[in-house]
């Protein structure tokens, strides 16, 4: 029997976009009574309060502006389903029948625990950029979605969860190139650059913090997933409270990331190196090392 599909989408100004991906979905869905879309609206998004499809299940909340996680969490919070995917809503569903590709994702493993990602043919394999999560895989992470993430690296955050499992022993992490999700950003040049976008330096190195930040709670997270695949006692999850600001000064700066990520044994040696040069670059562009200011 399939599980139930249940794919979470915060919008904004964008009916138009969603109404394409619900048209992607009626087109490529083998089994439209197992999906739902579960929308997170903001309540001064009036254009948007209507969105709903006929065809298959819509949940909508309508709420305040809150954080990119504090939505993923409200819809998370609403949806029925026992497999959980992130989704966007400048992206298209692309292959037919995907939903038997996520059903066989979350039938590799008994103990369902597992991240699985499709094809965004943006940044494929290198990252799993709609993350697909069991409901019990969600459950044992206890706050899958965290509200810390204002825009960004909830799909990071929940990649590095599964390397450092994966360092652990236990590789779960599923990438299938054949499940496309095409993510029409405006980076790849299939989308213009508006409003929601809105790539200021404020907004682009925003989240950069907190992940850094909440490095112990992912490796608490690694570890109780691994106790639980083990069938251990399970690990309770506490945040990394006490956080040190980076540094101003590059020199110091440089020491902080090196210790941050480059030895940071939980993690393979390739991701931790990937880390430490994509953070350290972040910060050096947040701080205009590098002119002019980019979009990389």
């Amino acid at each position: 029997m399939n599980s139930r599909i249940s794919l979470l989408l915060p919008t904004r100004g964008r009916p138009k976009l969603v109404e394409r991906l619900f048209e992607s979905i009626v087109e490529r869905t083998k089994n439209l009574s197992s999906i739902e879309v579960i929308l997170y609206v903001d309540e001064d998004d009036h254009e948007s309060h209507q969105l709903h499809s006929k065809v298959f299940t819509t949940k909508r909340i309508i709420g305040p502006c809150l954080s990119m996680g504090a939505y993923n969490t409200a819809c998370y919070h609403e949806a029925s389903g026992d497999i959980i995917i992130l989704v966007n809503d400048d992206i298209v569903i692309r292959t037919h029948f995907w939903d038997d590709l996520v059903q066989k994702i979350d039938k590799k493993f008994d103990d369902k625990i597992y991240l699985g990602y499709a094809n965004d043919l943006f940044k494929t394999q290198r990252f799993c950029t709609f993350p697909i999560m069991s409901r019990r895989t969600c459950e044992l992470l206890i706050d899958p979605y965290p509200i810390d993430y204002h825009r960004t690296f909830i799909d990071v955050h929940l990649f590095d969860v599964f390397k450092r499992l994966s360092h652990l022993g236990n590789n779960r992490i599923l990438y299938d190139p054949n499940l496309i999700f095409e993510h029409l950003h405006f980076r790849t040049g299939k989308a213009e650059l508006d409003s929601v976008y809105n790539y200021t330096k404020e907004r682009r190195f925003a989240d950069d913090e907190n992940f850094i930040r909440l490095s112990t709670m992912r490796s608490l997270s690694a570890r109780r997933l691994k106790d639980a695949i083990s069938r251990n006692v399970e690990l309770d999850i506490k945040r990394d409270l006490v956080h040190q600001a980076i540094p101003s000064n590059y020199f110091h700066a440089f020491i902080y990331f090196s210790r941050k990520f480059l030895f940071d044994l939980e993690l393979p040696f390739r991701w931790r190196f990937f880390l430490w040069y994509w953070f350290f670059g972040r910060y050096l562009a947040a701080n205009g090392f590098f002119h002019p200011f980019s979009r990389g």
